[in-house]
């Protein structure tokens, strides 16, 4: 079916997602971030993706709701069933040139083979460690064998796209791709700024101005570490430490969490100025997840001047600069953690200049000129010439500090 790949002078991309708009994360905020950048590059693209009836967020693009069902034990989140006939007749219909698949999931596989069929070049996206999932649910014994079929998905593409070069680096040891390329994140340097600080909004969350708020931002799943923060913020107190604790997100693991941090304030979800604010009303931000591809919550807590304790791993590796924009400890050790978060909760001088340092590492993170390379690697698989694009620069008044 070589006729559905006509020539074309830029790319007509069909973007395969398992949750572009029915739930937020960081990889949908991404995916979202880079269809609004391409649709203003004037290419076309076509989001294929399950839905829900009520969208969490307004989308970018146009999206195709793909057929799916929930996923048991974690409802909110859908499994894609394929690519029916109507979808493969809108898919042709809309003639794309390449596709670019953003999660190893059926609807990704099935649009690998199709795009396959048709003669059209894929690339892949990595946003998940979705092989160290199983290490949370009690089916760690699978994830060797999950390692061989993303070997197997990614080895197929003619380009994968990994956020950080930490994970670039663990992608090019399992053998997942000769052709590995960085796309990573941007900041509304603006938006997440530490002028957003409000003491009214902490005093109405019951915390004081002399309290010190260790802050943690996402979804309440095992597989984000919670464990490790609940045993960390113990290990802190033992030590003498008196955090207010901060939590910013919901999930199924909401309850659990709070019956494991007595007096923690828990807000919900939050977004745009609501989260802006929450970050900078916070002193010390907290991310022991060791699944994260790039961690866009510890991005929007360096922009907002906060210094961040994560763990050392894919990410937060390439994002935190130990001893200089906060700390980096072994995933699972809990005292290694405490040592450090006590010692961030004691000096408020330390944490200022971890913060500023942080808010001045977060500048360099820019969507439009990260986002221009992304559409650089589609022209390159294409065979097509480069034209002269001019992202904006760095949306801040405080580049001179950027390291």
């Amino acid at each position: 079916m070589n006729a559905l790949k006509p020539s074309f002078s830029t790319p007509r991309v069909a973007l395969f997602s398992g949750n572009y708009n029915y739930l937020r994360d960081g990889a949908n905020q991404a995916l979202n971030r880079l269809v609004d950048y391409l649709e203003r590059q004037h290419v076309a693209v076509r989001v294929y993706s399950p839905t829900a009836p009520v969208a969490a967020f307004a989308h970018s693009g146009e999206v195709v709701s793909v057929p799916s069902i929930s996923i048991p034990r974690r409802r909110e989140y859908r499994f894609a069933l394929g690519l029916p006939r109507a979808v493969r007749e809108d898919l042709a219909a809309f003639r794309p040139t390449l596709f670019h698949l953003s999660a190893p999931d059926l609807l990704g596989y099935k649009a690998l083979k199709l795009a396959q069929a048709w003669n059209i070049p894929a690339v892949a996206s990595v946003h998940t460690r979705f092989e160290t999932y199983f290490r949370y649910y009690g089916f760690g014994w699978a994830e060797r064998a999950a390692i061989g079929y993303l070997k197997k998905f990614y080895g197929q593409c003619a380009q994968i796209y990994a956020p950080t070069d930490s994970m670039a680096q663990v992608l090019r040891e399992e053998g997942m791709n000769r052709d590995i390329r960085i796309w990573s994140r941007g900041i509304d340097s603006q938006l997440f700024h530490p002028a957003k600080r409000d003491e009214s909004w902490r005093q109405a969350h019951g915390i004081g101005p002399a309290d010190v708020v260790v802050t943690l931002v996402g979804r309440l799943v095992l597989e984000k570490g919670l464990a490790v923060f609940a045993d960390t913020i113990a290990a802190a107190r033992a030590k003498g430490a008196n955090p207010k604790v901060l939590v910013v997100g919901d999930g199924p693991e909401r309850a659990w969490f709070a019956e494991r941090l007595p007096g923690a304030a828990f807000t919900g979800f939050q977004q745009g100025a609501d989260l802006a604010r929450a970050y900078a009303s916070s002193d010390i931000f907290f991310n022991p997840s060791t699944t994260e591809t790039f961690g866009n919550v510890t991005l929007e807590a360096m922009a907002s001047g906060l210094p961040t304790l994560c763990a050392r791993a894919t990410g937060s590796m390439s994002l935190v600069n130990h001893g200089v924009t906060g700390y980096l400890c072994e995933n699972l050790d809990v005292a290694e953690y405490a040592d450090c978060l006590t010692r961030l909760i004691s000096d408020a001088g330390l944490r200022r200049g971890l913060g500023a340092a942080a808010r001045g590492r977060s500048l360099i993170y820019n969507w439009d000129r990260i986002l221009s390379d992304v559409l650089a690697n589609y022209r390159e698989v294409l065979g097509l010439p480069a034209p002269a694009l001019r992202p904006e620069g760095l949306q801040s008044d405080d580049l001179a500090v950027a390291v």
